[in-house]
């Protein structure tokens, strides 16, 4: 079946693959949000424990996602997976960091005796909750910002600045889109909140919180997405695969992929709704349900127009020609054809983790819950 496909189809399924991979964490990254506003929604020890395990019900998804969209990206595109987390490792290290800081914290928070003591891995929750979030928002904008690297005829790359992927935080559009994504996982965290827990002061300090999150997620995100398509993009020629500099080039690339386009105004509406239909609503606690699936369609809409229609998804600030496009930097036929095979599983896995989930929060936690429970976070 795959076999026959040319390896340009295969390419572009793979970075549909990645892409969709991609806009799931993002939207999982809920879990990072909730993490940040432990001490602003948990005023007791209680409030905030229950936060706590309504959170590390969860954890563990975003964790495997993350696994599992850095493996798809690296069999299928290596030549990012060498340029980038090879070149930029400061900023990748640090991520890593984040998110092993997360792990560590979850299970030994509760524990007793642990010699940090409980308020040290809450700490460390937040840290993860704030710093990996703006981090990774940042470093996905460098798909549409460029990064400084060179790649030679060996296809050896080479990180041109001594900062090592830390200077991407320089680029404002790049530090925009990590505080939109920030933002975001803070809305979908108090979204999840108000349909997890069963408690009524953190219902109400979350829709309270929900509206200031909101607001500033929405200017953040409106002025990423129009800086975004009001710059020049990195185009280059199907033939010759030389790399130029393209008025309102991802623009265009909405406009040339209508199904795109629609799928990026669905997912903003679908967020939209969530929030303000929990806003307005005193019983509504179903927010999460629109807002999230709303989140992946829109995430998915910029990624794929990061790589599609012959844009340049990595390109190079030190020489356009060494820019990254999914035709130059994709793994073999032959590689990308076994891994296909390999894809099929993915919507059985999907389905684990909607089953999974459902499972987990058919019911909202309670204190009382919490208190019988012999695993705690």
């Amino acid at each position: 079946m795959f076999e026959s496909l040319s390896q340009l189809v295969l390419q572009q399924y793979w970075w549909i693959i990645v892409s969709l991979l991609g806009s799931i964490l993002v939207f999982l990254m809920f879990v990072q949000g909730g993490q940040s506003l432990i001490y602003a929604i948990g005023r007791t020890e209680e409030e905030r424990s229950l936060i706590v395990n309504s959170l590390g019900r969860k954890w563990e998804f975003t964790f495997t996602t993350l696994v599992t969209f850095g493996g798809a990206f690296f069999a299928s595109f290596p030549l990012f997976y060498s340029t980038s987390f090879g070149g930029a490792y400061w900023v990748w290290m640090l991520i890593l960091i984040c998110f092993v800081l997360q792990a560590v914290s979850y299970e030994f928070r509760s524990k007793p005796n642990n010699f940090l003591g409980q308020r040290t891995y809450e700490f460390f929750l937040l840290f993860n909750g704030v710093v990996g979030t703006i981090l990774v928002g940042t470093a996905v904008g460098t798909f549409f910002n460029g990064a400084v690297f060179s790649v030679d005829d060996m296809n050896l790359s080479r990180w041109e600045t001594p900062y090592h992927g830390l200077e991407a935080a320089l680029n404002p559009h790049n530090l925009l889109l990590g505080l939109s994504v920030f933002l975001l996982a803070r809305v979908l965290a108090l979204l999840y909140f108000i349909n997890d827990i069963s408690n009524e002061q953190i219902a109400t300090r979350s829709k309270i919180r929900l509206f200031r999150n909101s607001i500033a997620f929405v200017v953040c995100f409106v002025t990423f997405l129009v800086w975004l398509m009001l710059k020049d993009g990195f185009n280059y020629d199907p033939v010759t695969m030389v790399v130029n500099m393209e008025p309102y080039k991802y623009l265009h690339n909405l406009l040339a992929m209508p199904v795109v386009l629609v799928m990026l105004i669905a997912g903003v509406v679908l967020v939209l709704f969530g929030i303000i239909r929990s806003l307005v609503g005193s019983r509504f606690t179903c927010g999460i349900w629109y807002t999230g699936p709303g989140t992946v369609l829109a995430v998915l809409s910029l990624l794929l127009i990061a790589g599609f229609n012959h844009t340049c998804y990595y390109p190079s600030l030190f020489d356009l020609q060494d820019s990254l496009t999914i035709e130059n930097s994709s793994s073999s036929h032959y590689t990308l054809t076994a891994m296909s095979y390999v894809s099929l599983f993915v919507p059985f896995v999907l389905a684990y983790i909607f089953w999974a989930w459902r499972a987990i929060n058919k019911k909202q936690i309670t204190t009382e819950e919490l208190s019988e429970e012999s695993h705690k976070y």
